[in-house]
């Protein structure tokens, strides 16, 4: 059985883009380029809300993209890719599966199978979704040693108290701290 754990870059005021979608503030050295390829391999899917979908589907195919980060580029172009909208209508971005519904049955069905882990990338509204069903069984948080003073939350569209246990931590020598957390 797989589980689907959701991985996301914030500030240290709590949060994951600024006002206007800035998204020019994580702090990336080799150590955390180590980490996302460490990560990447032990992830056997990649799991995006549409609007992070279109976003890395325009970004990581291109020719930029593999020159500037050939490893993490070439991961996340052969990852099996799953997409959760009701509003697209097709996938580009080879291989991606479309759900449009039965959310929960269709990724409880995938948790089910064997392989690698389901990693959930950005998508904050689909995490407090999943976070609700009952089916993320990590939150992975990288907090970056920047405070931007106004943006999006991560949990912005919770409308209630999400706990979180931590299970563990990692710091990197940049400053970035990993929070590891069991719903």
């Amino acid at each position: 059985m797989r589980k689907i754990y959701s991985f996301h870059v914030i500030t240290v005021d709590g949060y994951y883009e600024g006002p206007n979608g800035e998204f020019d503030w994580p702090v990336v050295d080799d150590e955390f380029n180590e980490f996302a390829i460490e990560q990447l391999d032990e992830t056997g899917a990649l799991l995006f809300g549409r609007v992070t979908y279109e976003g890395m589907a325009s970004y990581w195919p291109t020719p930029a993209a593999r020159e500037s980060d050939p490893q993490v580029a070439g991961r996340m172009n052969d990852h099996p890719k799953i997409v959760v909208s009701r509003t697209l209508e097709k996938v580009e971005w080879a291989p991606t599966q479309l759900i449009r519904d039965d959310v929960a049955g269709q990724l409880g069905k995938l948790k089910q199978q064997d392989g690698k882990d389901i990693g959930l990338f950005g998508s904050s509204d689909l995490t407090v979704s999943l976070l609700r069903m009952g089916l993320l069984d990590e939150v992975r948080i990288m907090v970056h040693p920047v405070a931007l003073g106004e943006g999006k939350s991560l949990f912005r569209t919770a409308d209630s108290r999400i706990a979180l246990k931590l299970q563990r931590v990692r710091q990197f020598r940049s400053g970035n701290v990993m929070l590891y957390y069991q719903p």
